[in-house]
């Protein structure tokens, strides 16, 4: 197998991969495809938490006439594959069962329960393993999973939309509309692609945000409302017990159907007391959306991944509600959506 043609299939694992986005967590999205003589004689990926891994789906998926090939053949897989008992069965135990004689991982999986435990048991019973050469895709794919087990936090993302003067909105309770329809769709997609959505007192009750996705087939995220005093209205949509709901505040704790009161100490942080319940319930990535003062707040403990500022510059109101400033920010991509410009800042 050529280095490009090994980079084409690594590929084909990721796009693979993808296909679970929103529905393995909290598992690692991975991808598989099993290749003879430079053709994909089978490929799968991890299609529900609980399920099956990539690599069971891809060797399942191979014709019968081609099982001979089985012990000729290379596998690639996106992630490195397990080596523990879990809901399924150690991956490694299968490749090495199968004979497959040769393995491309996409990159190691920090994971402590396997963390290079599954490569060493395919080494160990004389399957020649590589790294892939495109490992930095291969971990970007995951990089919610792994922010999560590596730093014992949420893969955290902030958004706001503001106008060309650095306005997100209105002093009063009146709604300030920003950014165009097809970049709403734009953020629906990002919606659907996190675990929790966040929002402060003043968005909820000024906007009276669903946050939800509108894509349909995703599960929707769970919802955290910081409100200390419990000011937001029971009418509210997100007391509609369409989605679970977490709400932050001084008073109560205890549950009402979909509905989570957790009450906050005084001894830490707002941030850092949510981000500690992300950690506690398996949210691996949170979006949070707002306002200025929730968002300047994570700013200011340093405690983000990811930057979307979304800036029409149509929009020309000059007074209001000034948006978070971000300390340091590395500007990784900038998108034009119709009139909206989208800047992706990385930490």
């Amino acid at each position: 197998m050529t280095d490009n043609s090994a980079i084409a299939f690594m590929r084909r694992c990721i796009q693979l991969a993808n296909l679970g986005k929103g529905f393995v967590a909290p598992n690692p999205m991975v991808g598989s495809v099993l290749v003879h003589n430079e053709t994909i004689i089978g490929e799968g990926y991890h299609k529900k938490f609980g399920q099956a891994h990539a690599e069971v789906n891809a060797l399942n998926s191979v014709k019968e006439i081609h099982k001979p090939l089985i012990k000729d053949s290379t596998l690639l897989v996106s992630l490195e594959p397990c080596s523990h008992y879990g809901k399924t069965p150690p991956c490694a135990d299968l490749i090495i069962r199968n004979q497959i004689p040769r393995v491309i991982v996409g990159c190691r999986d920090s994971y402590k329960e396997v963390n290079g435990t599954g490569i060493e048991k395919l080494i160990a019973a004389g399957i020649e393993v590589k790294i892939s050469e495109i490992e930095a895709e291969c971990r970007e794919l995951n990089k919610s999973f792994f922010t999560f087990h590596n730093q014992k936090r949420p893969y955290i993302i902030l958004k706001w939309a503001q106008t060309a003067y650095g306005i997100i909105g209105n002093t009063s309770n009146e709604r300030l509309l920003i950014s165009g329809e097809t970049t709403n769709n734009w953020t629906h997609q990002k919606r659907s692609e996190v675990s929790a959505i966040l929002v402060g007192t003043n968005t909820a009750v000024k906007d009276n945000p669903s946050l939800s996705n509108r894509l349909g087939t995703i599960p929707q995220p769970i919802r955290l409302i910081i409100d200390r005093t419990l000011k937001i209205a029971k009418t509210s949509h997100i007391y509609n017990g369409s989605q679970k709901t977490v709400i932050f505040n001084n008073k109560i704790s205890g549950s009402e159907g979909n509905i989570r009161y957790v009450r906050m100490n005084n001894s830490d942080t707002v941030v850092r007391q949510v981000v500690q319940y992300c950690h506690d319930n398996l949210i691996q990535s949170l979006l949070v959306e707002g306002g200025s003062q929730t968002i300047q707040s994570f700013i200011n403990e340093n405690m983000w991944d990811e930057a979307i500022e979304i800036i029409n510059p149509m929009s020309i109101q000059k007074t209001g509600i000034i948006a978070p400033k971000l300390l340091e920010k590395k500007l990784e991509k900038q998108l034009r959506v119709e009139q909206d410009y989208i800047n992706i800042y990385g930490n």
